[in-house]
């Protein structure tokens, strides 16, 4: 395997969504290696006070608001600063940045839907993508990847899941193989609501639902995992990443999250990848990949593990995961309305408009009333995702009509 000698050069980035629990990762990282990585660019969608705080740290050449009133406060604190970070505002500004000539390396950790867009275009630019939101290749994964493989973009998956795949499988010049692989195992934690009673879920609040017992995420992504729908769509994710059908993806609980995934040949063997629960080591990988970097982490110690467990996820308790295996083998848009859905749900629980177990309800509702497109073009899926959440408000609609949220 030849190695990628732009690595020991200075790299430009460009952080889509640096004020995220992904972002703030990213940033301790790459402040571990001013002599590799620079920060050409950073991105947010309306907190300007902390993106005001980033520039005043990193210094980078341009930072993007969606917000306009958001950036209009961003540029009078920038000035006031004495920082000459340019300020830019809008999501056309946010796709520029990631086809910005001058940059090689675009983390795309937006949360949501949003991020498909600016991510699209770096993959249409031959960046190297350092791919910390799954919803992007939930909603295009065909698109995005093929754009990837025209332009020579490497996308490296971040999500500490895929992110320990790619590092369980064999390498080659352009990323990876599945040659050989039988099923690619993905773990997840179980999250807050593992041992808790079905009847007892019907009145989890959102405080309940945002206590991780392992990792630190973000509001939309804590819920996510709550529900399973987390793992639901990183099942899809992996499919677009590595190439494979349904059926050769297993999910299986490991509370410690110790293992953060693993892959299985046909020979029987399987190989696993280990760490703490710590986004900075999958971070760290898929910056220096193929080449290794600290990442600040303490190493695991093996003394201090009491022991590692597994277990089939509850399906009935959890139903958010079934529904992605289902969108995921309809295919065409069905992916693409799951996420929309799903978002809205999220949005309207952590409003406090829905009960927990209504979730999952709302997002297969829409997918019964959402119409299918087999293999969509880009205008198609984002009429898809438009169309299915209008149809998950109207499914809030008509739970609020008849109680709405019981917890």
């Amino acid at each position: 395997m030849s190695v990628d000698h732009a690595s020991h050069e200075m790299r430009s980035i460009a952080l889509l969504g640096a004020t995220g629990s992904i972002g703030k990762s990213t940033l301790d990282v790459l402040r571990r290696h001013p002599d590799r990585y620079r920060v050409h660019a950073v991105t947010a969608n309306a907190n300007d006070t902390a993106l005001a705080a980033i520039c005043k740290d990193v210094e980078p050449d341009v930072a993007v608001m969606v917000d306009t009133d958001a950036a209009e406060r961003l540029h009078r604190s920038l000035a006031s600063l004495g920082v000459s970070t340019r300020v830019e505002q809008g999501e056309v500004a946010l796709e520029a940045v990631a086809r910005e000539e001058s940059v090689d390396t675009v983390v795309s950790a937006i949360v949501g839907a949003a991020a498909l867009l600016p991510t699209l275009a770096a993959a249409e630019s031959g960046k190297r993508i350092l791919l910390a939101n799954k919803e992007a290749l939930v909603m295009s994964g065909d698109l995005l990847m093929r754009a990837a493989r025209k332009s020579g973009a490497l996308v490296m998956p971040v999500d500490s899941e895929h992110n320990a795949i790619f590092q369980s499988l064999p390498a080659v010049e352009t990323g990876v193989s599945t040659e050989g692989v039988e099923k690619i195992i993905l773990t997840a934690s179980g999250g807050p609501f593992r041992e808790t009673p079905l009847e007892a879920l019907r009145v989890a609040t959102v405080q309940q639902a945002l206590a991780h017992p392992n990792w630190s995420m973000g509001p939309k992504i804590s819920v996510d995992s709550a529900t399973l729908m987390n793992k639901g769509l990183e099942v899809i994710e992996a499919c677009r990443l590595f190439d494979l059908s349904a059926d050769q993806i297993e999910v299986i609980v490991h509370p410690e999250s110790i293992i953060h995934s693993m892959v299985r040949y046909v020979d029987g063997s399987v190989v696993a990848q280990l760490g703490r629960p710590d986004m900075r080591t999958p971070i760290a990988h898929a910056l220096a990949w193929p080449e290794r970097i600290d990442a600040g982490v303490a190493p695991l110690d093996f003394s201090e593990v009491s022991g590692l467990h597994f277990e089939k996820p509850d399906l009935q308790r959890f139903p958010g995961l079934r529904l992605a295996f289902e969108a995921l083998v309809a295919g065409g848009t069905a992916p693409a309305v799951l996420n929309a859905a799903n978002e809205v749900a999220v949005d309207a629980f952590l409003a406090g408009d829905v009960a927990f177990l209504q979730l999952a309800e709302i997002v297969e509702r829409t997918l019964v009333h959402a119409k299918s497109a087999t293999q969509p073009d880009l205008s198609t899926i984002i009429q898809a995702d438009a169309e299915a959440r209008a149809i998950a408000v109207e499914q809030l609609g008509q739970l609020a009509s008849h109680g709405g949220a019981t917890g």
